[in-house]
């Protein structure tokens, strides 16, 4: 029997770069996945601040296009914010991962792609992990010191029963890769779309990322949840057909690929995180932000952190990982708890109107503003001018009820002067 110092199951990118952080350090690491090819499963567009390029080392070989403005829209609003320069990535999903499990070869580590996920075991001390290759009856184990779920919302290796009672937040999404003419991409070339509304994507948003030249991605997300105001909502399909026919205005296209996935957020971050050697990272621990479903680059700052402790663990410098859980805690759930109530207010509560106001509202936002509360959740830029704001609001009603008192004395002294 083959042994590892650890393994990871799930070659997503917090699965990858874990096991690509660790291999680096000269750990003796398997990434297992599932898929015989990354291009099975290139079910999600990231779109993230350039500078994420840097931090995690992160080629331009991942990139599929470059972004300067965002634009949002409601049922009747339009907001567009543009930059002098760009200002983030869409990242091609399927090369992401390719690059950081190619990572980990480079630095002598293993790759098993194909071999699905069974179960694992104590066995005479050692933590025995099952796998069943593509295409083969027999199954495969081998031997390990740590074993890491990244196995996304499945949760496979944490939670293998499915049988937790914790308060999940499920929420669906569909995505379109479609080809189109030159023309016709480079109007949406360089910015993101988003769509909010009862009109776009009742319980959710909808959105377009421009991908490889003349490739976009057109997709819609929503949560699984009864709406408090709408009570039918049609197929993710038709809302995307929708932003196709009206939006793009029937522009020619040709669908590359349609692919979606489920997503099954914890609320208040109650997950499990790590059970005797075993530890949980990325969206098996709800790394995703709910507000505004991004999950990549979180996922991969997820196994930045927890590699650390997976090191510290194999040093003997820790019995357990209790205090991964509690750096966890620190760096998300302030932040993911908040994001939490926006979002379910903002898509299951809001009526229509009430969101085209907050797009509105929005539009005093500069530019670097509009990023921080995208990007950095950092909603302070909306609580330094929501003041000034209700100050002027709250002004200009006085003036118009002056202005009705003074009118209305004006008519009585008009009609004394009559009698």
């Amino acid at each position: 029997m083959r042994h590892f110092d650890v393994v990871v199951v799930g070659a997503g990118p917090s699965g990858g770069h874990c096991a690509r952080q660790l291999a680096k350090s000269g750990k003796k690491v398997l990434l297992a996945e599932q898929h015989q090819t990354f291009a099975q499963n290139d079910f999600s567009s990231g779109a993230i601040p350039i500078e994420t390029l840097k931090r995690y080392n992160l080629p331009s070989d991942v990139v599929g296009s470059l972004w300067q403005k965002i634009v949002i829209i409601t049922t009747n609003i339009h907001q567009t914010w543009e930059c002098d320069r760009p200002r983030g990535v869409v990242l091609n999903f399927a090369k992401l991962r390719e690059f950081l499990a190619q990572e980990v070869q480079r630095q002598g580590s293993e790759v098993w792609m194909g071999h699905r996920y069974i179960q694992s075991d104590q066995e005479n001390g050692k933590t025995i992990v099952e796998f069943k290759p593509y295409g083969n009856s027999e199954t495969v184990k081998v031997s390990t010191q740590v074993l890491v779920d990244a196995t996304g919302q499945i949760r496979a290796v944490m939670c293998p029963s499915k049988q937790q009672n914790l308060p999940y937040l499920t929420g669906t999404g569909t995505e379109y890769l479609i080809e189109v003419g030159s023309s016709d991409y480079q109007k949406y070339a360089q910015k993101l779309t988003f769509f909010l509304g009862h009109k776009w994507m009742p319980k959710g948003y909808s959105w377009i990322f421009p991908m490889e030249p003349n490739r976009l991605k057109i997709g819609s997300a929503r949560l699984n949840r009864p709406h408090k105001i709408v009570e039918k909502t049609s197929s993710l399909r038709t809302y995307i057909e929708l932003i196709i026919n009206d939006y793009l205005q029937g522009i020619s296209y040709k669908i590359i690929d349609v692919h979606g996935g489920v997503l099954k957020y914890c609320s208040g971050l109650q997950d499990t995180y790590y059970r005797n050697n075993v530890i949980a990272i990325g969206d098996a621990v709800s790394t995703v932000n709910m507000l505004g479903g991004e999950g990549i680059r979180h996922g991969i700052e997820s196994a930045e952190i927890a590699s650390r402790f997976i090191e510290a663990y194999l040093a003997g410098q820790q019995v357990d990982f209790s205090s991964y859980q509690q750096e966890m805690h620190k760096t998300y759930k302030k932040t993911w708890d908040w994001s939490e109530r926006m979002g379910i207010s903002k898509y299951l509560e809001y009526s229509d109107k009430l969101i085209d106001r907050g797009v509105s509202y929005l539009n005093q936002l500069s530019t670097e503003e509009i990023l921080q509360v995208l990007f950095e959740y950092n909603f302070n830029p909306i609580y330094r001018r929501i003041l000034p704001y209700l100050r002027y609001k709250l002004s200009a009603k006085i003036r118009n009820l002056i202005g009705q008192v003074r009118s209305s004395f004006t008519n009585i002294n008009i009609l004394k002067g009559v009698d």
